[in-house]
Parts: C-alpha cells; sequence; structure tokens
C-alpha cells in the first residue's frame, strides 16, 4: 500500500527542478546515514569514575558530618 502524502512539500518559494533534486539528495542521505549507524552501547562507568559526584553539595560541620561526607548523595 502505497501513501498519498508527498515526501517533500515546498511552503514558500518556487524552487526549480534542480534545487528540489538537491533537497532530495540531501534528505535521502540522511536518512541513509541515520539509519544505517547502529546505535550506540550504553556505555556504564563506575561510581569512581563519575564526574556527578564532584558536584555535590558543599559539607557543613556538625555531629556526623564525617560520616555523612563519604555517603554518596
Amino acid at each position: 500500500m502505497t501513501d498519498a502524502r508527498p515526501l517533500l512539500r515546498v511552503v514558500r518559494g518556487h524552487p526549480d527542478d534542480a534545487e528540489l533534486a538537491a533537497l532530495t539528495a540531501v534528505v535521502a542521505a540522511a536518512a541513509a546515514s541515520s539509519a544505517a549507524a547502529p546505535p550506540a552501547p550504553a556505555r556504564r562507568t563506575s561510581w569512581w569514575g563519575d564526574r556527578a559526584a564532584q558536584l555535590r553539595a558543599p559539607l557543613h560541620p556538625g555531629q556526623g558530618a564525617w560520616r555523612a561526607s563519604a555517603l554518596p548523595q
């Protein structure tokens, strides 16, 4: 079953055949490159390498503060 809608639609202006051909080639190349590239595998990092740990809240002195300083947020 074919779709009756056009692939591209010109909204503004009057492109000639060469401009439409160039646009079609760019869109087709972009679609082919995104479909051909496999998704990148999820990269797992260790807790030690996580840079978000460097962005923790400041430590406040008080009872038990030394113990809380080593706990992950």
